[in-house]
Formats: structure tokens, sequence, C-alpha cells
């Protein structure tokens, strides 16, 4: 007898609803095994949840739910019983990716893994490699850029529903958003040390090939038959790569940008993104020395200040809140109105993951969402990569165009 997937009975707006229940059939049609890869606010973990409740309403065994962050083991372990469903919530194991790959020869009815570009690291893909998931349901908002990645989550669960960050905006899942890419300028000291490194990256990338640099780097130094020069060049080449990386992430302007906006707009609720955890703490210091109430959030941090100061932030207790990545993945932040991203790369995952942030939990309004980048340099290149496939953005020469 043929399986059917059905939503249980719960208020959902109709029309994302029937979108979410077209997801589950592409799944289905797909024998049970497939990736669903949908932007910020489509309610890929409510997909998940019917996926894992109805396989086990029909089948003995047990479920998988593999998700990136201890607190989204919380966060799904409330959504069960959201949506109804939990009278199998006793048979389902929510695990974290760093958790689950040491576990070997464990079969699962179904598994869910969210945020599965996390998982296909080559630290944590035994989890598919090494166990049995008789069922499978990726889930992630854009496919990986990366070819190795890309190429795995086809082999293990091809794509059977994909719809865009911008298609969410359009069917008035989440709310539309501004995106303005604002340059900022280095410093002279922090410009000189930026040519140097620079001047390096050039210099060895000529060395290793200058067409194929990268590929040729990664399998120098993962050759036993390399040269000591060939192995210095390799080393040096992305030495000089997380130089220019570093530079551009810490440039001192963007605090300064970052606390003029804030004061300009003393009404709204905020979110800042950096590129390290050194810098995060940096603009939550700057902002409180400057009377603007912030509190910051990520990985270094332990558990419960963390949660503390999530919470302060959602019950209005601080008006900004400083993060890094940590608050990447799945996180609800209600009432945020803007973001200001001060680190970035080039991957369109994380840009789509930081406006996310933004249009989910305002829907009567526009999200507002402000990028400041080093004009002139590598991460002007990586901005354009990373909002490629977004609509609405502005490109602005200089602050005061904004403002």
């Amino acid at each position: 007898m043929e399986e059917t997937v059905t939503t249980p009975l719960k208020p959902v707006d109709a029309a994302r609803d029937q979108e979410q229940r077209i997801a589950l059939r592409a799944w289905a049609k797909n024998g049970y095994r497939g990736s669903v890869i949908a932007g910020t606010g489509f309610g890929k973990s409510r997909v998940g949840i019917m996926a894992i409740g109805e396989m086990l309403r029909l089948h003995e065994g047990r479920g998988l739910v593999l998700v990136p962050t201890t607190q989204l083991q919380d966060q799904f372990a409330t959504q069960f019983h959201a949506w109804g469903y939990s009278d199998v919530l006793d048979r389902v194991d929510i695990l974290c990716y760093q958790t689950a790959y040491k576990l070997f020869d464990q079969t699962w009815t179904v598994t869910v893994a969210d945020e599965v570009h996390l998982g296909l690291s080559p630290m944590y893909r035994a989890i598919f490699e090494k166990n049995t998931h008789e069922r499978l349901l990726c889930m992630t908002a854009t496919l990986p850029e990366e070819d190795e990645y890309r190429t795995l989550l086809v082999n293990i669960a091809q794509p059977v529903y994909t719809i865009t960050l911008d298609q969410c905006v359009a069917r008035g899942f989440v709310a539309p958003y501004r995106l303005s890419c604002i340059a900022v300028q280095l410093t002279d000291e922090e410009l000189a040390k930026y040519k140097k490194a620079n001047n390096l990256f050039v210099y060895y990338k000529l060395q290793l090939g200058q067409f194929d640099a990268f590929n040729e780097a990664n399998r120098i130094l993962g050759s036993s038959s390399a040269t000591p020069e060939q192995k210095k060049n390799a080393t040096l080449f992305y030495s000089a790569i997380r130089q220019r990386k570093e530079i551009v992430q810490h440039a001192q302007s963007k605090i300064e940008v970052t606390k003029q906006l804030l004061l300009k707009f003393p009404e709204k609720k905020a979110l800042t993104f950096a590129g390290t955890n050194n810098f995060t703490d940096l603009i939550n210091k700057t902002l409180q020395e400057s009377d603007i109430d912030s509190d910051r959030y990520h990985s270094l941090m332990k558990a419960k200040e963390r949660r503390e100061a999530l919470e302060r932030f959602k019950q209005g207790s601080t008006r900004v809140l400083c993060s890094t990545k940590a608050l990447n993945q799945g996180f609800d932040v209600p009432d945020a109105q803007l973001g200001i991203i001060c680190g970035l790369d080039s991957k369109a995952l994380q840009m789509i993951q930081r406006v996310g942030r933004l249009v989910r939990f305002a829907p009567n309004k526009i999200g507002e969402i402000i990028v400041l980048y080093v004009a002139d340099s590598q991460e002007e290149v990586w901005l354009k990569n990373a909002v490629r496939n977004l609509s609405n953005v502005e490109w602005i020469d200089h602050v005061d165009s904004y403002i």
C-alpha cells in the first residue's frame, strides 16, 4: 500500500501550508529520500517534523533529527508539541552533528537532517556513511557552493523541492527586505597591511599556478610526495589569504559606521554580525561605551550566557545583539528590525541566513539589512558573489548617502 504524508490539523497560513505539502509529496514521490532546498521563512522545520511524525505513526522504529546546535535541539522538541506530534516524540532522537557523527551501526526509520550543509564536512559525514537511514530528508537554504559538498548531497539525498528566499518574499511567506551595501575605507595603516598581504597572495598564486592556485594548494598540502618548497608556497598562499581577510573583517571604520547607524535609528532593534568573535566583542564594547544598549552572542560564551543574552534581547532589555555566526541557523529572534553585517565571506548561504534573521519576524515591515564592506578589496568581490541571487540590492558609496 502506498505511503502518504499528511499534515496535522494545525492552523497555519494556507498558501505556505500548501507549499509545505507539495515539498513533502515531492519527497514521498522520490522514495522518501531527498533534499528540500528552501529559503528562510518557508518553514523547513515544520516540513521535517511532519515527515518524521507521519512516518513514525505508520512504522515501528525510531526517528532522528540532526541539528547544528543544542539550542536547536530544544527548539525542535518544542515544535513537535506545537505541530501536534507529541505522541511520537519519545521515539525521536534529536542530536547535534558533533555528537551524532560518533555513532556507528545505528538504524533509523526516518531521519531529518536540518542545515545539512553543516553535516557534510569530512568529520561529520560518517553520520550518513556508517548508519542506516531508511527514509532521509535533508534541509538547507541553498545548495552548497563547494563542488565536493554539493556532489555529496546530491548523491545521498538529491534535491526534490526548491524555493528561494526571494520566492518566499514574493509569496508573502516572509517580509520584504532591502539590502544596502555600504562601502567603507581602510585607515592608512590598514591599507598598507592589506596591500602587503595582497602582494604576497598574488606572488604565491603565481608560484602555484595562477588559474588553479586553490586546488593546487590543496593538492600539495594533502600530498606526501610534494617538495618542501611546494609545501612552503602553499602554506604561505593560504597565510596571505587569511591576512587579507582579517584586515578587512577588522576594519576600524566598520565599528564607527555601525555606531553612526544605530545612533541615527534609536528606535530600531538591531542585530550585528561580525567576521570573528573578537571583533564581535569589540563592536559590543564600543557600543556600550557610546551608551547604546547592546549585548553579545557567540560560540565562545557559555551556553547559559548566550541564553540570557538572547532573552534580554527578546524582552527589550537590550536593543542591539552582536553576533558572529551563532545566530545564522534557525534561531527565532523576534522584533529585529535592522541588521548590520560587518564581516562576510563569498558564501551565498551565509548571506541568506543572515537576511533571514530580519525578514521572517516582521511580516508587515521591511527588513533593513546593511552590509559594510571595504571598497576595492577582496571583500567587495566576496560580497558581489554572496548577493548574486538576491533582489533589491542597493550599492552605496558612503554611509552619508544612506543616512
